[in-house]
């Protein structure tokens, strides 16, 4: 099978499946594992966001948007050329992605040869869990997609026991944790992300699992005043984090927020682990839990990488 994935969390699962061989060509976006960089890259932005911030490049994101125009660009002839039998695409995010439509529109003119499309759209983490295992389906890697998804899975229930936490715990028990998934305007993550806070033992305030992302008010996070702020933006590395947090710290009255007074603010790779549906969420649980209960879950007890998370400092 002859395989283009478009969306960054399918290729990671792709590859989980041991499939990586039947890739041929990926997106932009596709970083990982870093051996399928040396496949072509069938998309780009289709606007030129330079070295704007991130109010800045949210403007112009949401400007196509209202405009009706896509945020990516996809080379249909190269496409073309690498005689996919599977296009793996999303319909869940116009952000995130290529969506699917957009494909469909484009495909629909091809007479011959044209592959299948196969679309992933998890809200929740358990709809992410059975979006791969379609996936492992459609692969014919119906096996190894079960192993992948149960052995993350034992990893959790590892996590759980470490935390203490019984099935019965009450998630409202929990310590609070603002997920945020964009600096300026603040928004919180939603999706799978309520889950994964509470599989880490924690609970999402300003979001609702299965809900999309949300812009919010900074009184209204000033009001909720959380235990722990994730600080992971959407598409940011470490680095990129680091160097746009001043449009968190610089607002009014962030040194009275509660996690900030007791040195509970960590920056994440949102990128890597948080922002894409893939099987990398179980070490997002894991790092968000060193976070939520540093005395049960030490990050050194996770061989944390300085690029994974660190402590605002």
């Amino acid at each position: 099978m002859r395989i283009v994935s478009l969306l960054p969390a399918a290729t990671e699962w792709v590859c989980a499946f041991d499939a990586s061989e039947d890739l041929v060509g990926r997106s932009h976006a596709c970083d990982f594992p870093p051996s399928i960089r040396a496949l072509p890259a069938l998309t780009r932005v289709a606007f030129d966001v330079g070295h704007a911030g991130s109010s800045e490049i949210d403007a112009a994101v949401r400007g196509r948007l209202l405009e009706g125009l896509s945020l990516y660009a996809v080379d249909l002839d190269r496409l073309r050329a690498l005689r996919p039998d599977l296009v793996l695409t999303q319909a869940q995010c116009a952000v995130c992605a290529v969506e699917a439509s957009q494909l469909e529109a484009a495909l629909a003119a091809w007479t011959d040869g044209r592959p299948r499309l196969f679309s992933m759209e998890p809200m929740t983490f358990k709809e992410v869990l059975n979006a791969a295992l379609r996936l492992g389906r459609e692969l014919g890697r119906t096996e190894a997609a079960m192993r992948v998804v149960a052995e993350g899975e034992r990893r959790l229930l590892t996590l759980r026991e470490r935390l203490g936490l019984p099935r019965s715990a009450d998630p409202a028990t929990f310590p609070t944790v603002a997920c945020i998934e964009w600096l300026e305007p603040v928004m919180t993550a939603g999706h799978w992300m309520p889950d994964v806070a509470e599989r880490a033992g924690g609970r999402a305030v300003l979001a609702d699992a299965g809900a999309p992302s949300r812009y919010v008010a900074w009184d209204d996070l000033r009001a909720a005043d959380p235990d722990v702020i994730a600080v992971m933006p959407c598409g940011f590395p470490l680095e990129r984090t680091r160097r746009d947090l001043h449009l968190l710290t610089s607002k009014p009255g962030w040194d009275s927020l509660r996690a900030v007074r007791n040195g509970r603010v960590f920056l994440f790779d949102g990128n890597a682990y948080f922002n894409r549906p893939g099987p990398r969420l179980h070490r997002a649980a894991e790092l968000l839990a060193a976070a939520l209960h540093p005395e049960r879950v030490p990050i050194g007890s996770l061989s944390v990488a300085a690029w994974e998370m660190e402590p605002l400092g």
